[in-house]
């Protein structure tokens, strides 16, 4: 296990995650709690097409590249964490990765194995619960989809309502939307016209951040009613791509993190 410490730059393990179950490899993947304070200067994204190899598709949730390496960077934010947390190795090995799915290239994160060992799942929802637990949050949103297995339970545990965010037309009543761009287009984001009130402190959820739209969309969705957004969590960060950048001011917590 690797001691927590704040590190500037971001310092790279020269290893590799290895697919459970797929690769013959028994590299061991280790990773620390990722915690990082977004900067409020946004850097732009290059302008990469979507069927470059190196770009990491929002739905996607992977890598072009066969070989990755783990990433390990924190600043202590959470006294209920300590700096050695046996927790966060155990949810990283259970982080599945697939590669050439959804399409040749591509390096999948896959968070149903973590979801099939109940130790690493509850792990992974109390570390959350201890970080949250005492900030006076009424809200839990989560991004469809995975962030409606995470919030939930997160929601249930810390008092809060859970608020489901949704692709179009899969909300049945009057909706509020909010549009993001896409590579190729736009896509929007909503959630139900009176699921949330003004003055009400909302934490957005999702399973993994990548190039940050979506994340973004959400934030400027609840803060258009009024609402404000105390900060956003993923299990999974892919720190190359820069996604809390999109995140302007607003802070992001982060269990495992990983680089091309």
């Amino acid at each position: 296990m690797y001691t927590l410490s704040q590190l500037s730059p971001i310092e790279i393990f020269e290893g590799k995650i290895v697919p459970i179950g797929y690769l013959c490899s028994r590299i061991k993947v280790k990773s620390n709690i990722f915690i990082s304070h977004s900067n409020a200067a946004t850097t732009a994204i290059s302008s990469s097409r979507r069927d470059n190899p190196a770009i990491y598709g929002r739905l996607t949730g992977g890598a072009a590249e066969p070989e990755r390496k783990l990433t390990r960077a924190a600043h202590m934010a959470s006294a209920n964490v300590g700096e050695t947390d046996d927790r966060i190795s155990r949810i990283s090995s259970t982080i599945r990765v697939i590669p050439d799915f959804p399409k040749p290239g591509i390096m999948f994160q896959d968070i149903t194995t973590l979801l099939l060992d109940h130790k690493a799942f509850k792990d992974t929802i109390d570390l959350f619960v201890e970080r949250y637990k005492d900030k006076n949050i009424n809200v839990v949103a989560g991004i469809e989809a995975r962030g409606f297995i995470f919030g939930p339970p997160i929601a249930l545990a810390i008092g809060a309502k859970f608020v489901p965010m949704r692709k179009p037309k899969k909300l049945p009543g009057k909706v509020i939307s909010e549009e993001y761009s896409l590579e190729y287009g736009t896509d929007k984001i909503e959630m139900h016209v009176g699921a949330v009130e003004a003055g009400e402190r909302a934490l957005i959820v999702d399973d993994l951040i990548a190039t940050g739209g979506t994340l973004n969309a959400a934030i400027r969705l609840l803060e258009r009613v009024e609402v404000t957004v105390v900060e956003c969590a993923c299990v999974i960060e892919l720190p190359e791509l820069k996604g809390r950048d999109k995140l302007g001011d607003k802070p992001l917590f982060v269990l495992v993190s990983s680089s091309i």
